[in-house]
Order: structure tokens, then C-alpha cells, then sequence
């Protein structure tokens, strides 16, 4: 009888994560998100089916291409490379339980509209197992012996993070997983997570959307009720540092105010 805790994603981290030993830079931020869910409250009566997360995915995308390129950059073989689009790797929940993934393409350039319609299919693949950029890989890891597994998954590493060559027949790529990763923990019942960075995503941020919780803030100089949401992410310190995280969640508090602007293309 198989173990239940052994699935294939627990054998794949355990044959990818060493030790803690790689320099991360880890920040979070609470946002007053009260205004923001009336928003999609009216969006939504007008048949445009968006979540938060629909939202958080735009200004984030927008947030790293205006004001903090250098988070769309990567290492590779000592030096770092912009990337020439915003693409996002959002984790969705698959039907059987686990956590699986969708890539969102110049999601930089998308209103919520564009969004929404790129993604319907994409979720509806992923959930049902059949839509992850990195399901190749997925299913055959885990089938490779202990200690081999390990083995392979280190040279998967080396060829496409290291030399930044691809692998067909894995399915992966030096972008698999596009720009950053958003993980929306909320949905899992978690009001804040801290993420870890996947050795070989090639990522340089991974951000989490927490829970959405009421609780008495001071608004306006009075104490009242209201809907907070906490963000969260954790960097490469090899390409950004602390500087950076604050600037993108200064751009996420700009951006708040203002979702209107998402039902348009961005201007440059």
C-alpha cells in the first residue's frame, strides 16, 4: 500500500530542495482591500466573472513591468537577463486536491477582460490535470528511483537554470514558469504565507495572496471595520533585494486606488 503523505509533488521537492542555504529576501504587506472588493462585487454583476486574484495578477504584472524591471530578470551562467515580457505563473487548485499551474503570457499588456478570457481554458486544463507547463517533468520524476531522482533533478537544473537550455521531452525551458509566481494561499485557508523559491524555476519573486480578513483599522482618523488582505513574497538576492520588494508593494497601494485602470491596455 502506498504511503498517502508520499504523492509525486513530495517526491519531486524532496529530490529538488537541499538544506536552506540560498540567500532569499522575504516582505509582506497588509492592504486595505475594502473598496477594492466592491469593485469586483460590481464588476461581477455586470458578467465579468474576476476574482481578487484576477486583480492582484494585473497590478502585480504591471507593478514589475512600469516601475520594477529588475524584477523580471533571471541568472544565467553569472549574469543577469532581462526578460522581454511579464509572464506569471498562477497556482490554481486542481479537482484531485493538489496545487497545480497555469502560465499567463504578457500579462503586462492584458486588461481584466483579456485576462479572464486567456485564462478560463487554462484553469479548466490545469484542474483537471492536464494543463501544467511542467506536468511532463512532474510525472516522470517521481517514477525514477531514490537516489537517482535526485540525480536527475540536478541536471535538470544545470541544463536549463545553469546553461539556460531547454528539455523537450520533460517540458521544460529556462521559463517554464514565466516571471514570478503568484500563489494564492487564501484559498487554502491561510490568512499570510512565506513562499519558498523553487530551485529550478528561474523565478526571482514568488508572491502569495493571503486570506481576506475583517478587522478595526484606523481609516480616515476613526477606528472602524475593515477588509484587509495580506501580500507577501519572497525574492532572489542574487537579482533584487529588500529595495525592490518595497518599491513593487508601494505600486500595489498605488495601483488600489485605482482598478478602473485595469479595464484598459497600459499605456507606456
Amino acid at each position: 500500500m502506498r504511503n498517502p503523505y508520499d504523492n509525486d509533488w513530495r517526491s519531486i521537492t524532496a529530490a529538488i530542495y537541499k538544506k536552506p542555504r540560498d540567500s532569499k529576501v522575504f516582505g509582506s504587506v497588509e492592504l486595505d482591500v475594502t473598496d477594492l472588493e466592491q469593485y469586483v462585487t460590481e464588476k461581477r454583476n455586470q458578467k465579468l466573472k474576476i476574482t481578487l486574484t484576477h486583480v492582484m495578477l494585473l497590478i502585480l504584472a504591471r507593478g514589475v513591468h512600469k516601475d520594477v524591471p529588475e524584477l523580471n530578470c533571471y541568472v544565467r551562467r553569472g549574469r543577469i537577463i532581462p526578460r522581454s515580457s511579464v509572464d506569471v505563473s498562477l497556482t490554481v487548485l486542481g479537482t484531485d486536491g493538489n496545487l497545480s499551474s497555469i502560465k499567463v503570457h504578457h500579462a503586462e499588456r492584458l486588461t481584466l477582460a483579456g485576462l479572464l478570457e486567456s485564462m478560463q481554458h487554462e484553469v479548466a486544463l490545469a484542474r483537471k490535470g492536464q494543463g501544467d507547463h511542467i506536468r511532463q517533468a512532474r510525472g516522470l520524476l517521481p517514477r525514477i528511483p531514490w537516489p537517482f531522482r535526485e540525480k536527475m533533478a540536478d541536471f535538470v537544473r544545470w541544463i536549463t537554470i545553469d546553461l539556460g537550455l531547454p528539455l523537450p521531452f520533460l517540458g521544460v525551458d529556462p521559463n517554464s514558469f514565466g516571471s514570478f509566481v503568484l500563489s494564492n494561499l487564501g484559498s487554502i485557508g491561510l490568512d499570510i504565507g512565506y513562499p519558498a523559491l523553487a530551485p529550478f524555476s528561474n523565478v526571482s519573486m514568488v508572491v502569495t495572496q493571503g486570506t481576506v480578513t475583517s478587522k478595526p483599522v484606523v481609516y480616515k482618523g476613526e477606528i472602524t471595520i475593515r477588509r484587509m488582505l495580506t501580500m507577501s513574497a519572497a525574492v532572489d538576492h542574487r537579482v533584487v533585494d529588500a529595495m525592490h520588494i518595497g518599491k513593487l508593494f508601494l505600486s500595489l497601494r498605488r495601483q488600489l486606488k485605482h482598478p478602473e485602470q485595469l479595464e484598459h491596455p497600459l499605456e507606456d
